[in-house]
């Protein structure tokens, strides 16, 4: 394999050398591009002898190869280890101030990016935002880990270990010369919180983040599918990525059109959203008034739309809706009834192939990074216990949906 190997100016250029060995006691080709401020760390004659390849830097060197394209179109990956926030900055504006800013601009093979630096900078919006550009386009960005800074500091925002970027990069080009199981695949994916107006400023809603439905989304794309997320009120940003269209909703009678209509000759839909069940009965068109001394207001509820089960009556009634829907069961146990229990009873009233019971509460799975629930099956397949982060959550539902699709 041939690759590019970017450098540039942050500190944690010395452990580029030790990727780069990496690299090539793997037998790969590797042509180190070092930015000038990279050189300052450390100097082209180490890059030379550690890749055994001459090492240019200026567009302008080797220009009777047009060095500054052939390099782009030959290389079969591309890296850029460090990636400080200036080059990142740099690289989704598109910018080519030198040989490595011309590179990016010209391949079209995986591009990989290992970001290291203070913390400060890794979580400023600007950067933040050029990631999720970056992102957008395809680029593969490493999270940089959290440890020991430069000086005394400590956070996010530290250079991972050599080991652990080779081991990513491997397994990212491990998956582009992979068929991924949803290619061809279209799922849509519900995520967050329903909200229900009681004024125009109050509404009723739930303690969900989006963390689960957004982590499902990233991996059906990674998997090859084209995704729609219908995105709730959630505390995290939708994913930005080539394959996810992100449509906004607020009500659970929102939801439910939403559902319908850009679900209709899908292959999937996952409802992870957590909708609400009540609603106010009456909405004010003015905000309700706090009187000294008179007592609180009644309100009235109503129950909403049954999102998961109207969807399902609807594809049986004829609809081409998806073959394949999995639901959410957000359930608390009682003295006689389990979760589990709950969740059971609740795909057969619902009628949908797959449901993931979660047990919730107060500092359990809404919010948190972790998820631990059971994936139960309508077909009497085994129950699939899952824990972890939710992105491992997320995997085992899109493996399982998968499995169902085929």
């Amino acid at each position: 394999m041939r690759i590019v190997l970017g450098v540039t100016g942050g500190i944690a250029a010395y452990k580029a050398a030790l990727l780069l060995r990496l690299m090539t006691e793997a037998g790969h080709e590797v042509h180190v591009v070092p930015t000038e401020s990279a050189l300052k760390f450390v100097g082209k004659p180490t890059w030379e002898a550690l890749s055994g390849k001459p090492v240019y830097t200026d567009t302008f060197e080797a220009v009777e190869d047009v060095n500054h394209v052939l390099q782009g179109r030959k290389a079969d990956l591309v890296v850029l280890a460090p990636a400080t926030a200036d080059s990142l900055a740099k690289a989704a504006a598109g910018l080519a101030p030198d040989l490595l800013g011309n590179i990016l601009l010209t391949a079209t093979v995986p591009v990989v990016m290992a970001p290291a630096m203070h913390t400060e900078m890794w979580e400023h919006p600007a950067t933040q935002a050029n990631v999720a550009t970056l992102r957008h386009r395809g680029v593969h960005i490493i999270e940089p880990a959290v440890g020991r800074l430069t000086g005394a500091d400590t956070g996010k925002g530290r250079f991972p270990e050599p080991e652990d970027i080779w081991d990513q990069t491997l397994r990212i080009m491990a998956d582009a010369h992979t068929e991924k199981p949803l290619a061809g695949k279209h799922v849509v994916i519900s995520s967050g919180g329903t909200r229900e107006a009681l004024d125009p400023v109050r509404y009723l809603g739930n303690r969900s983040s989006g963390k689960q439905g957004v982590a499902l989304a990233e991996v059906a794309a990674q998997q090859g599918a084209d995704v729609t997320l219908i995105a709730g009120a959630m505390d995290i940003p939708a994913p930005e990525h080539p394959n996810i269209t992100v449509v906004h909703i607020e009500s659970t009678r929102e939801l439910l059109d939403a559902v319908l209509n850009h679900a209709r000759a899908k292959d999937a839909l996952i409802m992870a959203a957590a909708v609400a069940d009540f609603r106010p009965a009456t909405i004010t068109s003015d905000k309700i008034k706090k009187q000294d001394g008179a007592s609180a207001p009644t309100i009235v509820l109503e129950q909403t739309e049954d999102v998961l089960k109207t969807t399902v009556e609807q594809r049986a009634a004829g609809e081409p809706l998806p073959r394949v829907i999995v639901g959410f069961a957000a359930e608390t146990g009682d003295a006689t009834t389990t979760p589990l229990e709950y969740g059971r009873a609740k795909l057969q009233r619902k009628g949908c192939e797959i449901l993931v019971v979660n047990e919730v509460g107060v500092g359990k799975v809404f919010g948190q990074d972790d998820n631990d629930a059971t994936i139960i099956f309508a077909n009497g397949s085994p129950d699939v216990p899952i824990k972890g982060t939710k992105t491992a959550v997320a995997a085992e539902i899109i493996d399982q949906l998968a499995r169902a699709l085929a």
